[in-house]
């Protein structure tokens, strides 16, 4: 977990498939407030071996990442406290809310949330999600796992599947990616996320937190109409399109993320 010294704390949690890296432009922009950026356990340059399924749930990556915030708080530093996430980080950020309200502030989120329900599971978006299904298949492993040709064509995909029309046509960090997620193991370990944390209904605690809702416009995965249910599961809730974004928001429209953050800490 990588941190910057300042008075007010941000969290940082990064998506699939990605690397702390991911907020590096959010990151930047922040200080002087203190900028923790965790590695999720089996994600990439965390990649340590073998994930059990137990160990890759919501809940378990925010048990961690709460674990380490409590270490990192034993030196008494005051101010706010804000939390954000994008993709698979924003599920992990909502788990840690809902899990230890009383050391957040602030959130910043993307989607998904639980008010989708089952409509991602809808046959008309299978060209869309057919890769969460593909992931729970023993092939994905077979085909992908360490074999850096196959990661950087998968990754390649998804990057142009799921970025918005503005982005770059290479991801940032394109390189640093693929050489991460192509060690053997390293793959199969990310993608035990989509066995252990299967599509978006449920009814879990509402989040009192304050959250802004990052929704991107041009993201594929998620139309803005699913925003319909938020106050269901948020009590102080905001939501703020980012157009022409796609899904990978802190990467295309960093200063949307700076922006959010900033105006959680000034509350």
């Amino acid at each position: 977990m990588d941190g910057a010294r300042g008075e007010d704390r941000v969290i940082l949690v990064h998506g699939w498939p990605g690397l702390a890296s991911d907020h590096d432009a959010v990151r930047g922009a922040l200080q002087p407030a203190t900028v923790i950026v965790p590695d999720l356990r089996g994600f990439g340059a965390a990649f340590d071996g073998d994930l059990p399924l137990a160990e890759a749930t919501a809940d378990a990556h925010a048990r961690r990442l709460l674990e380490a915030l409590e270490a990192l708080e034993s030196d008494g530093a005051g101010g706010r406290t804000v939390i954000a996430g994008y993709d698979i980080g924003s599920r992990i950020a909502q788990a840690a809310l809902r899990l230890d309200p009383s050391r957040f502030d602030g959130a910043v989120l993307t989607p998904g949330y639980p008010g989708i329900g089952d409509r991602a599971a809808a046959p008309a978006l299978a060209p869309v999600f057919w890769y969460q299904h593909f992931h729970r298949e023993p092939i994905a492993v077979e085909l992908i796992d360490g074999n850096p040709d196959a990661v950087a064509r998968y990754l390649d995909h998804l990057w142009s599947a799921w970025s918005g029309p503005a982005a770059p046509t290479a991801h940032p960090h394109r390189e640093h990616l693929i050489e991460a997620y192509s060690r053997p193991g390293a793959f199969a370990a990310s993608i035990q996320w989509y066995l252990a944390n299967r599509g978006y209904a449920g009814d879990p605690p509402t989040i009192e937190t304050p959250t802004l809702m990052l929704w991107p416009t041009d993201d594929p995965l998620f139309p803005i109409e699913w925003a319909d249910r938020l106050s269901d599961h948020f009590t102080d809730i905001a939501l703020r399109p980012v157009d022409g974004s796609g899904h990978f928001v802190p990467l295309e429209a960093p200063s949307a993320f700076v922006d959010a953050i900033r105006s959680l800490l000034a509350r």
